[in-house]
């Protein structure tokens, strides 16, 4: 289990702005990562170290993005003005997981710039929906080489700071994050309204950055 990337919503400023105000902080740019078809969303991402990487999403003006869980997900916080929208595990099984939660994962897929396609399984999003503090959970099915994280040493992601339930979120994880997640410093504050990913703080060449 791996902590593999957060999402974060574009906000009113739309996709270009958000990235392009997020380049600005940590001091290194966001590259068109494509569109995923099965969602309406589309997405820029940041590489960042340890086989990790930043997405920043937005939805579409398509019907996808009206009956998938991560479409309305995306919409939704962008309507509250944007802001984090999630954090990812990676899994090699996805079958342990399926269990836990009682469905059974869904294909993705990322149309790239260049013709290609990513592709993974993906589980928990309706989880995201109800109770923004649970991760969801990839199965990459591309090969490892063509990971979004490719290319990515030079920022580093360090702590994420969760408003929520260390218990629920265990539970959710099947074991307890800080052990299963032991390179990835979790801070747990008490919510102050709607529990969620609250900020992260990455190591850049410019120093700390918390967002």
């Amino acid at each position: 289990m791996h902590l593999d990337h957060l999402s974060f919503a574009a906000g009113p400023e739309g996709l270009v702005g958000t990235t392009e105000r997020l380049s600005d902080l940590l001091g290194a740019p966001f590259r068109d990562g494509g569109f995923h078809p099965r969602f309406g969303t589309r997405n820029r991402i940041l590489p960042l170290a340890d086989g990790r990487y930043l997405e920043v999403v937005e939805v579409l003006d398509h019907p996808a993005a009206d009956k998938a869980p991560f479409g309305q997900a995306v919409r939704a916080r962008s309507e509250m003005g944007g802001g984090w929208l999630g954090w990812v595990v990676a899994v090699e099984d996805l079958g342990p997981v399926e269990e836990r939660i009682g469905r059974a994962a869904v294909t993705g897929s990322r149309h790239l710039p260049d013709g290609g396609q990513l592709e993974w399984q993906q589980i928990g999003v309706k989880g995201l929906q109800s109770d923004p503090q649970l991760p969801f959970f990839v199965r990459w099915l591309s090969p490892p080489e063509a990971h979004p994280s490719a290319g990515g040493k030079d920022i580093e992601l360090l702590k994420l700071e969760i408003a929520g339930y260390p218990a629920r979120v265990d539970d959710w994880l099947g074991g307890q994050a800080d052990k299963i997640l032991n390179d990835v410093e979790i801070g747990w504050v008490a919510p102050n309204g709607q529990p969620g990913l609250e900020a992260a703080t990455f190591s850049t060449p410019r120093g700390e950055v918390r967002i």
